[in-house]
């Protein structure tokens, strides 16, 4: 089973891909292999028209992610909150992923805030970036408040981010079993692209 983990963050460096790296090592002790992809820095251009004739530069950019989507069985979303927002990087994602690569896989939806907040990410992802790759994302979501502090040392700092650990785990946990359950459904022959190629 591998399971990918898209850290939304364009920034360098940043909390949202710590965090991703610490949950691919927390999925790498239950025996889990995981692709973690970064959006520091932006490299997708954005969505138009010859996106659909494979020109450059999407053959070079974004067929060696699709490789990876495409051959991954569950996803973990990591999203900052920018602004209320998720970044505009990953709804730009979104837009160029299909459901070749995220089709009836199950993700979970990892809020990032340096502050209180973090809720408005779970919203916008629930409500809009499924619809035409079909990603299903689980019941059970995270949000990592005061997340300069969570997720840093081998032990937990404090009681909160003990709760977080152990929530992450259990979530995760969960995440592998619709994984499991959701191959089934790929595999059987309800699924019709061809006839319902988009959502409504």
């Amino acid at each position: 089973m591998k399971i990918t983990i898209i850290t939304g963050s364009h920034r360098e460096n940043s909390e949202s891909e710590r965090i991703g790296k610490y949950i691919s090592k927390e999925l790498t002790s239950m025996g889990i292999s995981s692709y973690l992809f970064s959006l520091a820095k932006n490299p997708l251009p954005l969505f138009e028209e010859s996106f659909w004739s494979n020109a450059e530069p999407w053959a070079s950019k974004w067929q060696p992610i699709s490789k990876e989507l495409e051959n991954s069985d569950g996803f973990v979303v990591i999203a900052p909150e920018w602004a209320g927002m998720v970044p505009a990087g990953l709804k730009n994602f979104f837009l160029l992923a299909s459901n070749k690569e995220l089709a009836h896989k199950p993700a979970l939806i990892v809020g990032v805030s340096s502050g209180i907040s973090g809720t408005y990410p779970i919203a916008e992802l629930r409500s809009s970036s499924y619809k035409n790759n079909r990603i299903c994302y689980i019941p059970d979501h995270i949000i990592i408040r005061d997340c300069t502090k969570m997720l840093k040392d081998e032990s937990p700092s404090n009681d909160h981010d003990k709760s977080i650990r152990d929530r992450l785990t259990y979530s995760l946990k969960v995440l592998l079993e619709y994984s499991k359950a959701l191959a089934e459904v790929r595999k059987s022959a309800v699924i019709d692209y061809k006839t319902f190629p988009f959502g409504m």
